[in-house]
């Protein structure tokens, strides 16, 4: 038991930490303690990933073999943990100043991330359910965060019923798997799937795929996420961009790698067509969008079609690719949305893709980094976002996929025009009363590493494409 509990001590202190301090808030004062709590949450957040990041070697599991730590969930949780501190910080002096900041923000966050972390180190169908649920009722949660705001309301409202959608095909499906393989275990299903998988292994394979697909906004369970995009608080909005999908991409390839890699021809072609879907859907659906929120909304539908074209190879070099791509993908939306929280007029924020007409001309720095990360998601190279796209389509080809692969270049050939629009509006566009000027230096530390990074990065990726590889190779054996 001393040892299950080591596992998971990560997991343990950063629960225990998130009901002490509801216990203390809770009779001390509330909302008055709500900064501070946001700043000790993101700063528990770093330390718990340089821990992971020094002290994580090899592979162990706990509780028989239903929680695993191996590199492909380390370097998961250290992506989870870094982005949502990240975004913590990012949205407390929004959020402070327009008076929507609770005690039970960060705490929420704080849950959450141990549903993401729980997500990402399954072994099992059960510890799985519970790791997502707990990361899904915190984000129900906050979605609604802005209680007198009905935009706010139904994008928690939205979320609740379909994620509720979700969770029940998440549950069929590993219903059926369970009646099927006897076991609810990954390893145990993995033997029972070797081979000629059964019929109702297959099905419930599916099921559990579409309750995945909806985690990661893939399409055609992508319903809620633009409405959510729009009608949170745009610090929330920045969260659900980046950490919970980071988790929802690894826990997607846990599952399929872990307890399904024995038919990876049944389940290539379910995420390959997920993949493509996502990818036309997020490119032309975002064309004709005003707000800027719901363009990132779309956006985001499309670059989880690119990560699922990494992991519907099937192979290391697939998972790989997958992880590099979301670490570029989330580091690039830490940057565009701490620019959209930049954005404000008489002191109210500002949304409206029209508003940055000539935005260059007040605040050339600001708008220089926000080209250089339009041009990183639309695949414009030398941009880091053009190697991430490259790893993937790669990955696609090599296993088979060059369909896939030609579908990827073309989706990203037309989701460029929304994205070199914006640039467009900042540099060329008609003249406009003038944004106002948030002076947050948080945020403007926010906006120019990411951009930094999307142009530095190019020498050598930090290193991430060595680690990444280690992860991989924990995961598909």
């Amino acid at each position: 038991m001393q040892a299950d509990l080591n596992v998971i001590l990560p997991e343990i202190i950063l629960s225990v930490y998130a009901m002490a301090a509801l216990l203390v808030v809770a009779y001390t004062g509330k909302d008055k303690f709500a900064g501070f709590l946001t700043w000790v949450t993101a700063g528990l957040f770093v330390v718990l990933a340089l821990w992971i990041g020094v002290n994580g070697d090899g592979a162990r599991s706990a509780f028989d073999g239903m929680f695993y730590d191996d590199g492909f969930s380390r370097f998961a949780k250290i992506v989870i943990l870094v982005s949502a501190a990240a975004v913590l910080l990012m949205g407390q002096e929004y959020m402070q100043r327009r008076d929507i900041l609770r005690f039970e923000y960060p705490l929420l966050i704080a849950l959450a991330t141990v549903g993401m972390m729980v997500m990402v180190s399954a072994g099992d169908l059960m510890v799985l359910y519970m790791g997502l649920e707990l990361q899904s009722l915190s984000l129900y949660v906050v979605a609604s965060l802005r209680r007198d705001s009905s935009k706010s309301t139904e994008a928690g409202l939205k979320y609740f019923v379909l994620g509720a959608l979700s969770s029940g095909l998440l549950l069929y499906g590993a219903s059926l798997t369970y009646g099927f393989a006897g076991t609810t275990l990954f390893s145990g299903i993995l033997q029972a799937a070797e081979g000629q998988a059964p019929i109702g292994l297959l099905l419930g394979l599916v099921f559990v795929i579409s309750g995945l697909a909806f985690k990661v906004s893939a399409v055609p369970f992508h319903m809620w996420t633009p409405d959510v995009y729009e009608g949170a608080p745009t610090p929330i909005t920045a969260f659900f961009a980046t950490a919970p999908k980071v988790a929802a991409m690894a826990l997607f390839a846990r599952v399929v790698h872990d307890a399904y890699g024995g038919v990876v021809g049944d389940w290539q072609q379910v995420v390959a067509l997920l993949s493509v879907l996502s990818m036309f859907l997020g490119a032309i659906a975002a064309i004709g969008q005003r707000d800027i929120k719901r363009l990132m909304a779309y956006s985001s539908i499309a670059h989880m079609g690119y990560a699922l074209m990494g992991l519907a190879a099937g192979s290391l070099f697939g998972v790989q690719a997958m992880l590099e791509y979301m670490v570029i993908y989330v580091t690039m939306n830490i940057g565009a949305f701490a620019f959209i929280l930049t954005l404000e007029r008489d002191g109210q924020p500002v949304t409206d893709i029209d508003s940055l007409n000539m935005y260059s001309r007040t605040h050339p720095g600001r708008a220089l980094a926000m080209l250089v990360l339009m041009f990183s998601l639309a695949g414009v190279p030398p941009m880091l976002g053009f190697f991430g796209k490259i790893f993937v389509l790669k990955a696609a080809f090599d296993a088979g996929l060059a369909w896939l692969a030609i579908a990827g270049v073309i989706a990203s050939v037309i989701a460029a025009f929304y994205y070199l629009r914006i640039v467009y509006f900042m540099y060329f566009g008609e003249e406009r009363e003038p944004l106002g000027a948030g002076r947050s230096p948080v945020l403007w530390v926010f906006l120019m590493v990411p951009a930094a990074i999307m142009v530095v990065g190019i020498v050598n990726f930090f290193g991430i494409e060595g680690v990444a590889e280690a992860a991989a190779a924990s995961l598909v054996k």
